[in-house]
């Protein structure tokens, strides 16, 4: 009881010096006067007389904006002094109330907010965790760290995708653009200027650019694996393989290529799946692991892939992907790879045949073929059954999306690969040809013509020759032209 009554005492000596010094406009005085009132409390353990003094002396008239904000960062220092998980969950909703809609402790309220978040975390409300980061818009704090804003966004990030909340995932994700990684961190800070914002320092918990790079791709990467999406997941693998501290360590970079392999393979076959995979084809690194080389060199090359023998021979180092960087490929991996090789084997057949047999296509990509049940002694008898099946259905699907331009004559059983042109590219082309051959036809002429007078020039020789030899021994027959191909030379006597 007297410890308490000296720690009212003191705190209402304090208060009257604060009063004095609010109303004079001192603003050192008066931070002084504030945090001195909170060191008191923080040192007898007066956790709820901390709560009051911080929500009295928040809500004085015309209380200074710096002295609040020496309140605030005063008191975060205690949290983790705190005794029990209660009291500090108790003074971080009080700091939160005092420096709600109070712009010049906004960072302050951030942090705060992010540290509750982690709590409820650990307590298994990750619903709740989500929620209040969602409260906080850091792309709006002038004052705060570049990598802090990063570091917050990629949290609400992760907690949103620990709800499953993809959709509000995808567009926190967006706050963030990727060409923010790229920034040269080795360049002099500029000094601000007279009247711009001073930006304050990271804490020392945040991670650096390249680290908060790495993380931000990884995240995405669990984004794009709910929805499959093979193609983005390997460019987020590419960019985590281009930071220069995974380049450099191979025992980093070979699993991050290994799935950079695997999620092109999976990938559909489009422009932007084609440059990637030459490109990976040219990386050096490439050759250290030789079978993921080999297995690009059969999707580049336009022959026919035996999905049988390809999966007998990748099939351990598919299941050891499990064991490495970013677990499992998916459920439908194995599913989705053995689709991928039967449309590069249909892509294939259509650079090759311009009409082909259904029967004759399912057994080029290795796939069933289905009669119809009521035609099935028609079709034994008739080279031209009305199949369905397997090679059918993948083909359709491929003209669906637009990959391939084929029609199916079904009770002929032949597809057809050829485009079909309107009509003004057929009189584009027959255009293109009566131009090409007038082209062809004045060429000939003009070499014609060529022709001609080189043969009357040497005619026109030997007259000359003929009437100058009549002094001379050696008879007309022994002067022969000489020619260097289709320009006279002279004669040989």
């Amino acid at each position: 009881m007297e410890g308490k009554a000296n720690l009212e005492a003191a705190i209402e000596q304090l208060q009257n010096v604060e009063k004095q010094m609010r109303l004079a406009g001192d603003v050192a005085g008066t931070k002084k006067a504030v945090t001195e009132i909170l060191q008191l409390c923080f040192e007898a353990k007066d956790w709820k007389a901390l709560n009051d003094q911080i929500i009295l002396l928040s809500k004085k008239r015309g209380q200074l904006k710096q002295a609040v904000t020496a309140m605030v960062q005063q008191a975060m220092q205690y949290i983790d002094e705190t005794l029990d998980l209660d009291t500090r969950i108790e003074l971080i909703k009080t700091l939160n109330s005092v420096s709600a809609g109070k712009i010049y402790v906004e960072i302050e309220r951030a942090r705060l907010i992010r540290k509750l978040a982690k709590i409820k975390e650990e307590q298994g409300l990750i619903a709740e965790a989500a929620d209040l980061m969602q409260e906080v818009a850091v792309e709006t704090f002038g004052a705060m760290a570049k990598t802090e804003k990063i570091a917050f966004i990629l949290e609400q990030v992760r907690l949103c995708l620990d709800r499953q909340d993809y959709v509000r995932a995808q567009i926190l994700s967006r706050k963030i653009s990727p060409r923010v990684f790229d920034a040269d961190t080795l360049k002099e800070k500029k000094k601000p200027k007279e009247g711009d914002n001073v930006v304050e320092e990271a804490p020392a918990d945040i991670p650096s650019l390249l680290e908060l790079k790495r993380i931000y791709y990884e995240l995405m990467i669990r984004y794009y694996s709910h929805d499959n999406d093979y193609l983005e997941i390997c460019r987020c693998y590419k960019a985590i393989y281009e930071i220069p501290p995974v380049k450099e360590n191979p025992a980093q970079w070979i699993p991050v290529l290994r799935k950079i392999c695997w999620y092109l393979v999976l990938a559909p076959h489009d422009p932007m799946q084609s440059s990637l995979l030459n490109s990976t084809l040219e990386d050096k690194n490439l050759s250290e692991i030789s079978n993921f080389k080999l297995l690009l060199k059969q999707l580049v090359t336009m022959e026919v892939i035996q999905w049988t023998s390809l999966w007998n021979a990748f099939m351990d180092e598919f299941e050891n992907e499990k064991n490495l960087l970013g677990g499992s490929l998916g459920d439908k991996a194995a599913e989705d790879l053995k689709q991928r090789i039967i449309e590069h084997n249909i892509l294939v057949v259509s650079k090759y045949y311009s009409r082909i047999t259904v029967k004759r296509l399912a057994e080029l990509l290795c796939l069933s073929i289905q009669v119809d049940g009521d035609l099935h002694k028609w079709a034994n008898s008739h080279p031209f059954a009305l199949v369905t099946g397997e090679a059918e259905k993948h083909l359709s699907d491929m003209v669906v999306s637009k990959a391939l331009v084929a029609k199916i004559d079904r009770p002929m059983g032949i597809v057809s690969f050829q485009v079909a042109k309107d009509s003004n590219d057929i009189l584009n082309s027959w255009a293109m040809n009566l131009e090409k051959l007038l082209d062809l036809v004045e060429k000939s002429c003009h070499q014609i013509h060529k022709e001609t007078m080189v043969h009357k020039a040497a005619l026109k020789a030997v007259m000359l020759l003929r009437i100058e030899s009549k002094d001379c021994c050696i008879p007309l027959a022994h002067a022969v032209p000489l020619t260097n191909g289709r320009t006279q030379m002279g004669f040989v006597l």
